[in-house]
């Protein structure tokens, strides 16, 4: 899969943008602030339909301006295929393929796979549960469109029962039957999201272990992602009725696959505490390699892989190892972003492949596969 031009409007810092991609790797070269992030995350949003860095549609409209459009046009399996993701203030997002409109942008997940590597991805390691369980849904959502649905639905329905448990502690007395509805519900879509978890993690560890062997270069040291689950130990439905008068109290559902984790551990011992920073940075990178082979092995599509700033984050031993994969031919087509251009020029002469460059300055953009 290709993504062969690029168009943005009132996108972020950009006025009116058109690209044009030839090469099999685009460089987005450029101060920091410049603009260089907004690209990726302009393409991101033709996969996803959302941003991969802001919250809400209303903060990547240009300032001023009422409303944004990225129109991609790309080459899937031989064939042509234009997207377009709009939004205007007050209105509903708008995704729109080959000139029709998708009615639901969970259908859309998917179609034009992408691999996300960035600076934040550090959070993965740092930071709670809850950005753990968003890369492996994330992941699973763009390879199974059952898994999305069910995680649409739960997510649904454990806000609804959320807010009935609040309504409960106010009133002091509970509605057994409105609890039921929801559970009835909630239950089948969470037992559903970890089963695939579970079965995922077969597939998904061992691809992670040969590529984290890979960065690190060394076959001694032991990693591990252990799923953690309430599940593994109690029955989904039981623990909902054994724990209502403590959720009441809590006014949150304390029992579900929202509280599942995914802990990384290196030589058995917590990554967060015992990892090197090198090890730290393989293990990401690890992460997203395995990413990007199990959604190629699954839609049979290399995912566009998108790396932001990743020179300034890994040093040369794993650079090198980074760019003979991309020698190599193991990716498809990669969009990079660099503050520095002549070490962009001098890794990828290095490994003794093309890059197109692209000069961005403030929303203003320059160089090959522009058009004029």
């Amino acid at each position: 899969m290709r993504l062969e031009k690029l168009s943005l409007y009132n996108f972020k810092n950009y006025r009116e943008v058109q690209l044009e991609f030839n090469g099999n790797i685009q460089c987005f070269l450029g101060k920091n602030g410049s603009g260089k992030t907004n690209l990726l995350d302009a393409i991101y949003y033709l996969s996803f339909t959302k941003s991969a860095i802001n919250s809400s549609d209303q903060q990547t409209i240009l300032t001023g301006e009422n409303h944004f459009l990225i129109r991609g046009e790309f080459a899937r399996k031989g064939e042509p295929h234009r997207v377009v993701c709009s939004f205007q203030q007050g209105q509903k997002k708008i995704i729109r393929e080959d000139d029709q409109d998708c009615t639901k942008l969970s259908t859309h997940i998917g179609k034009y796979p992408v691999v996300l590597v960035a600076p934040n991805d550090i959070e993965l390691i740092w930071d709670g549960s809850e950005m753990r369980r968003k890369f492996f849904d994330s992941l699973l959502s763009q390879t199974d469109k059952n898994y999305l649905e069910n995680l649409i639905v739960y997510s649904h329905y454990l806000k609804q029962r959320n807010s009935l448990l609040r309504i409960f502690l106010e009133r002091g007395t509970v509605d057994g039957d409105m609890l039921e509805v929801y559970d009835e519900k909630l239950v089948p879509a969470g037992e559903y999201i970890y089963r695939k978890r579970m079965e995922f993690m077969v597939e998904f560890h061992s691809l992670f272990e040969r590529h984290y062997r890979f960065l690190a270069g060394n076959p001694e040291e032991r990693v591990q992602i252990t799923y953690q689950s309430q599940l593994h130990h109690m029955d989904f439905a039981q623990a909902l009725r054994q724990n209502l008068q403590r959720d009441i109290l809590l006014q949150r559902t304390s029992s579900g696959i929202h509280k599942d984790d995914f802990v990384f551990s290196i030589n058995d011992g917590e990554l967060k505490r015992l990892g090197s920073q090198g090890q730290q940075k393989s293990f990401l990178i690890g992460l997203k390699l395995a990413e990007f082979q199990v959604v190629f092995q699954n839609k049979g599509l290399k995912p566009l892989l998108l790396l932001d700033d990743i020179f300034d984050k890994l040093d040369d031993e794993r650079i090198h190892k980074l760019m003979a994969l991309v020698a190599d031919g193991t990716f498809g087509q990669l969009f990079v972003t660099d503050a520095r251009a002549n070490r962009s020029r001098e890794i990828f002469a290095e490994a003794g492949v093309k890059s197109d460059l692209f000069w961005v300055n403030e929303g203003k953009i320059k160089g090959a596969g522009e058009v004029k």
